[in-house]
């Protein structure tokens, strides 16, 4: 998927049942690999972008995939949009948090239940490193690659960041289509990688306002960062 993916199991009952479940899980991911990226041209993705693929023929995979989208769409008043501003359908904002989800299922489903997976800084905990402990999560702060902006405390949930500071503007706001954004790096903490990843993408596309509606929408905790350095944070009332 172009970045680095780790799972670190703790105490299988079976190792080798964990490692099975470990080789179906990056099964999941390079399949995802295989149906998504816009730099293989023979993916699903690629066939739909240049036409070659009717929009009611697509994948129940890709169907999926395009739903959530809609909805984020709708609930984010189109600050969140899987076309570019040139048109062009651009699936990133769904499918790494989607695709590492569903191989966190695969670990879940096959019996695994203390486990931590980090695809490229984006995270999936469930259960306990050891007995009595959260998995940490640093989240990076985006001014300095060296510095933590926050250590996050996660047994069962999702961590998710987008920025500026390493892929550069490849977020826009989808109800302008600029990419000059007011945000450089939005975190969200949610149950599942799905939820994190697009919400986490669409806090940055939304810029400070996104923070209160994340939280709206399900969010257990949400870390921004300005263009100008100020640290905005929301979670849920008490």
């Amino acid at each position: 998927m172009g970045l680095p993916i780790s799972i670190d199991v703790r105490r299988p009952a079976d190792a080798e049942l964990a490692v099975r479940a470990l080789d179906r899980a990056f099964a999941v991911l390079r399949a995802a690999d295989a149906r998504f990226s816009q730099h293989l041209p023979d993916s699903e993705v690629s066939r739909l972008r240049r036409g070659e693929l009717a929009l009611d023929a697509v994948s129940a995979q890709l169907a999926e995939v395009l739903a959530i989208a809609e909805r984020a769409r709708l609930d984010s008043a189109g600050a969140f949009d899987v076309h570019t501003p040139d048109g062009l359908l651009d699936t990133d904002g769904v499918v790494k948090g989607w695709a590492a989800q569903r191989a966190a299922d695969v670990l879940v489903s096959a019996g695994l239940h203390d486990f931590c997976l980090n695809a490229g800084g984006d995270v999936v905990t469930r259960g306990e490193p050891e007995p009595g402990r959260a998995w940490d999560v640093a989240v990076r702060d985006p001014r300095d690659p060296q510095a933590v902006l926050a250590v996050l405390a996660l047994r069962d949930g999702a961590v998710a960041t987008s920025g500026t500071y390493e892929r550069g503007n490849h977020v826009w706001d989808g109800r302008t289509g600029s990419r000059d954004l007011a945000l450089v790096a939005a975190t969200v903490v949610a149950g599942d990688l799905t939820t994190a990843d697009v919400q986490a993408t669409t806090v940055l596309a939304m810029g400070p306002d996104g923070v209160d509606w994340a939280v709206r929408h399900g969010a257990s905790t949400v870390i921004a960062v300005t263009a100008d350095g100020q640290v905005l944070v929301g979670a849920p009332a008490p």
